[in-house]
């Protein structure tokens, strides 16, 4: 396994980064997320395989994923030696001072640590003012809850003007964006991506295969996931026609390479400058064959012949308003 720092900070984590999506009480936001036994069973997996880093949200399974995460860490491994990270804003009170306050006591608890390596914001806030944000995230930082802060899915003058914020007042910036971010979704090359190289924020993309789609030669999938994730639905099937162009080319490297289609769908993240892209792995496979990617190393010909087919997607992770109370299935079907 190969290790970096995240951002400018000296937290050192793996190039993969388990997605803990994937864990917790069926039903309770997804139907084909896993059980307690079966998730300690991968994720004791993936540390077994040198990975160290963990995303996980408030949010995911109506708190189980944290949950689960946190009892197949404990005992498994010294907590100093894995890299813990969760989110907020999809609670009661989204990202002002009180929310930020209680829901990090909330993931603490439910995680079974007394600190986070990662606290990040899930989405911008559009009913709280900025500043009152970032204090209450750089509150965390001085306390000691929390040793780093990071943002996802918003629009590129909003992270920046965040940022601002944080210089301006002295407060901890952030360190790292976790963006949707793949072969088949490209729109933060805009703005976004260049605003967080310019400013040293590692890239952690989520989706990274695209909910499966750049790792197998057909769209549809048989799995349960395939048939019930309607989330995934609603972020890829839009432009299926347009998109298999680029499954078919990402599979003729794959075949060229003698690998597997995610090994080089993951190359990819690494060949554009991603930090660590987030696995959401339900199988321990999964995850040796992610591992794999690292001996791969795609040509600068085969990185534009892979993106040569794609057009503009419509916004699919940044949001232009709050959604209703409650609401956590975003771009659903």
């Amino acid at each position: 396994m190969e290790y970096v720092n995240l951002g400018h900070t000296d937290i050192r984590v793996s190039r993969l980064c388990v997605g803990c999506m994937s864990f917790g009480k069926a039903g309770t936001m997804h139907d084909w997320t896993l059980d307690e036994e079966k998730s300690a069973e991968v994720i004791h997996h993936a540390l077994d395989l040198g990975i160290n880093f963990f995303d996980t949200a408030n949010g995911y399974s109506a708190g189980t994923s944290e949950e689960y995460l946190g009892k197949a860490l404990k005992g498994y491994i010294p907590r100093d030696r894995v890299v813990i990270a969760s989110k907020v804003y999809f609670n009661p009170g989204r990202l002002s001072k009180e929310a930020v306050h209680r829901e990090i006591d909330g993931t603490l608890k439910r995680l079974g640590t007394d600190y986070l390596d990662l606290y990040i914001i899930h989405r911008f806030d559009y009913e709280t003012p900025m500043e009152e944000t970032m204090e209450a995230l750089n509150d965390l930082v001085k306390a000691g809850k929390v040793r780093a802060i990071g943002a996802s899915a918003m629009y590129g003058y909003q992270f920046y003007n965040m940022q601002l914020i944080a210089r301006d007042h002295g407060w901890a910036r952030f360190e790292t964006m976790e963006n949707h971010y793949n072969l088949l979704y490209r729109e933060d090359e805009r703005e976004l991506i260049p605003i967080c190289k310019q400013m040293g924020v590692s890239l952690m993309p989520y989706s990274p295969l695209a909910a499966g789609h750049l790792a197998r030669p057909t769209w549809k999938s048989d799995s349960l996931r395939g048939r019930t994730d309607r989330v995934a639905m609603g972020k890829y099937d839009n432009y299926e026609a347009n998109d298999m162009e680029i499954i078919n080319r990402v599979e003729k490297v794959a075949d060229n390479h003698g690998v597997s289609m995610a090994q080089v769908a993951i190359a990819w993240q690494w060949a554009k400058g991603v930090t660590a892209p987030i696995i959401g792995g339900t199988k321990t496979r999964n995850f040796d064959d992610a591992l794999k990617a690292l001996d791969l190393h795609l040509t600068k010909e085969e990185i534009d012949y892979m993106e040569e087919p794609y057009v503009p997607h419509k916004i699919v992770g940044a949001i232009d308003h709050n959604p209703p109370q409650g609401v956590m299935l975003l771009d659903k079907k």
